[in-house]
């Protein structure tokens, strides 16, 4: 357990694995989900690999700063690459699911120099069109009124969720605003220009984002694709050993570190 500190904001990550990786893996979660998610993923993956899981600002142990402009896409980013700073990783495997993966597009964009390969989990890569965009942004704005209504009674049923303890439904609701909302189509436009190999993962009952999964497959050079039987959004808890046979599959075919 560490955690650092973001110009006031502290921010909760681990470090888990061997100590003599083959490459080192950076983990996203998913929005109102925290680094608990991974839970069932981190023995397997880590027998050979030093796996850094971390919770977003408002989620899980980090803190819940309570301006608005201190939860963005931007910030998400470069939050990322001050944790691979702080345990002295210059590159990393750099996967998510969800809205963690989305922000692994984020970040290839923003540090492609640090990145060795993605992992993209029922995830997807935002918008071309302002009206799927807006409606997007009308889903985060109502997740956001909730967490400001009901508190953490908001939370969802899902098993990434389920799996997370949170400490302030303010954090979720400004990460709603701030980091979930979409503003541009800067991520979609670069999937054609991603130059790492690249596993796209999603849960065969995970329909809203099948779409998603065969776009980015079908725009990412020499994308894998995986579609898991019997898992849903939460591919990595519903099905943790057919994901991480897939996991490693991937990981073996990089070779050397």
């Amino acid at each position: 357990m560490a955690e650092i500190d973001r110009n006031g904001v502290r921010l909760f990550y681990e470090v888990h694995g061997t100590e003599h990786p083959r490459a080192t893996i950076l983990l996203s979660h998913g929005y109102s989900a925290s680094s608990q998610m991974w839970a069932p993923n981190l023995g397997a993956l880590g027998a050979d690999y030093r796996v850094i899981t971390w919770d977003l600002r408002g989620h899980g142990r980090s803190d819940s700063p309570p301006q608005l402009d201190q939860y963005s896409e931007r910030l998400s980013v470069e939050d990322m690459a001050a944790i691979l700073d702080a345990v002295a990783v210059e590159r990393a495997v750099v996967g998510g699911l969800s809205l963690g993966g989305y922000l692994s597009l984020a970040f290839a964009l923003a540090h492609p120099d640090r990145v060795a390969a993605l992992m993209l989990f029922d995830t997807g890569p935002g918008y071309r069109r302002d009206e799927g965009r807006a409606a997007w942004n009308r889903t985060a704005i109502a997740r956001a009124e909730a967490f400001e209504a009901e508190g953490l009674a908001a939370l969802g049923s899902g098993a990434e969720v389920r799996r997370s303890v949170h400490r302030d439904p303010r954090g979720l609701a400004l990460a709603a605003r701030g980091i979930l909302t979409q503003h541009d189509a800067r991520v979609i436009d670069s999937l054609p220009a991603i130059a790492v190999p690249t596993l796209v993962l999603v849960g065969a009952e995970d329909r809203p984002f099948l779409a998603a999964a065969d776009y980015m497959a079908e725009r990412i050079p020499g994308a894998t694709k995986v579609v898991l039987a019997g898992a849903g959004h939460a591919s990595n808890l519903d099905q943790p050993e057919a994901f991480n046979r897939s996991v490693l599959g991937f990981l073996d075919r990089l070779g050397p570190a």
